[in-house]
């Protein structure tokens, strides 16, 4: 499974050279000059542990809650120290988990100690569980200046929240509460490619969320991570993508928006994505930092990340610094998630143009039709969509699989070298 990323990676490098992780702590982290730069905060607990969740997350506890809030902020001012007085604009701020909702009240001193750093552009997401669409949680969070909502439903399906170990949900008073507090994005997220799931069941699901004020929705595919447990049977590739031309054909007759390669909305207005950011910084444990010359992820272990914040010491596990084509490759990859890649902001990037470095893959892709042209920008066909996926799917596994594998077990690795 790994051949193919290798391959592929040692071909857009130029190199064959593998990707580097090293261990130790990283604290200069220049990013004031950084363009199109988001943020991320993860909230690790959760009321109950999903076998097929791959995410970082424990039990909820108070007292383990009280105590990972205060470091968190603490984590926050120390990456803050880089602004120097001057606030630094970025685009969003996102809050995924685990379950963040479960931590509503801190949500806002949470809010205020970022804004002390930056100004945010373009709103602030957090993801909720269905169980915590409450009219006072949901309140509590719009008060807070959360601008935009993804709800894990999953499906609405019993049989497949069966699957999945999901107790029903009372989805009528999940709807009635978004309807009294309502915000810009309502986004629901579902899983595809289960047993059992047919095009039909799918766009049902995708009818319901709509005609109950959702407007917009994010379906991804299930991975089956290695460290992760499942109790049935996965899809066959080609029921897959099936399942993905006909969940596409069934968007674009209904004149739905798609605007990632998972994600879309029901006018076009509305987005919520966590993922299509040029750069980004991460705050929390398993929290990514992708800016133009590193990446780094903090550790998983939540005490270790607790102590080393008592401390005022970041708490990174590893990080990669970039060669000019490593960081080409990455950016490649995160910008094509939104369907597009555009040639002027590929220069403005990297300071050369995009013919110069990828010519030949581009029209061998335009051959192959995965993508169209327009001006200057490249667009993923639907057929190019679906190879993206199917790249994914090897990405995932060959190298998040591997990273987050090892940092379950250990809170700092030596290092890690992927091939």
């Amino acid at each position: 499974m790994g051949i193919l990323t290798s391959i592929s990676r040692s071909w857009l490098t130029k190199t064959t050279k593998p990707f580097h992780f090293r261990s130790g702590e990283n604290n200069a982290l220049s990013f004031m000059h950084t363009p199109q730069l988001g943020l991320y905060i993860h909230i690790p607990f959760c009321r109950s542990i999903c076998s097929f969740c791959p995410y970082c997350k424990v039990l909820y506890d108070e007292e383990l809650s009280a105590r990972y809030i205060k470091a968190l902020l603490a984590e926050i001012d120390l990456v803050g120290k880089e602004c120097k007085g001057q606030k630094k604009e970025v685009t969003s701020l996102y809050f995924g988990g685990g379950t963040p909702a479960l931590i509503a009240e801190d949500i806002a001193s949470i809010i205020e100690r970022v804004n002390t750093y930056f100004v945010i552009n373009e709103g602030i997401g957090v993801e909720l569980h269905p169980e915590d669409c409450t009219t006072e949680r949901l309140q509590m969070l719009k008060d807070a200046g959360v601008s935009k909502i993804s709800i894990g439903v999953q499906s609405f399906q019993p049989e497949i929240l069966k699957i999945l170990g999901r107790d029903p949900i009372d989805y009528d008073s999940v709807f009635k509460a978004i309807r009294q507090v309502p915000f810009e994005t309502v986004s629901v997220d579902f899983i595809f490619a289960l047993p059992t799931q047919t095009a039909e069941s799918l766009i049902q699901d995708i009818e319901f969320a709509f005609a109950h004020g959702a407007n917009h929705f994010a379906m991804y595919p299930f991975i089956d991570f290695t460290f992760t447990q499942r109790k049935f049977a996965r899809q066959q590739e080609r029921d897959k993508k099936r399942l993905l031309y006909d969940i596409v054909r069934y968007c674009e007759e209904c004149g739905y928006h798609r605007d990632s390669i998972w994600t879309f909305s029901k006018t076009g207005r509305s987005r919520y994505s966590s993922m299509t950011r040029d750069n980004f910084l991460g705050f929390g444990c398993s929290a990514t930092t992708l800016l133009e010359e590193q990446f780094k992820i903090n550790t998983f272990d939540v005490e270790a990340y607790i102590r080393q914040m008592n401390q005022r010491r970041m708490a990174t596990s590893l990080t990669l610094f970039f060669t000019k084509r490593q960081r080409m490759v990455y950016y490649l990859f995160w910008t094509l998630y939104s369907m597009e890649l555009s040639e002027t902001n590929f220069e403005a990037f990297f300071n050369k143009t995009l013919h110069s470095q990828y010519g030949f893959e581009m029209k061998l892709a335009k051959w192959l039709k995965l993508v169209t042209k327009d001006g200057d920008t490249y667009r993923l066909t639907t057929k190019g969509s679906y190879y993206f996926h199917y790249y994914e799917h090897f990405y995932t596994l060959s190298y998040i699989d591997q990273m987050w594998s090892l940092m379950q077990k250990q809170a700092f690795p030596a290092q890690l070298i992927i091939r």
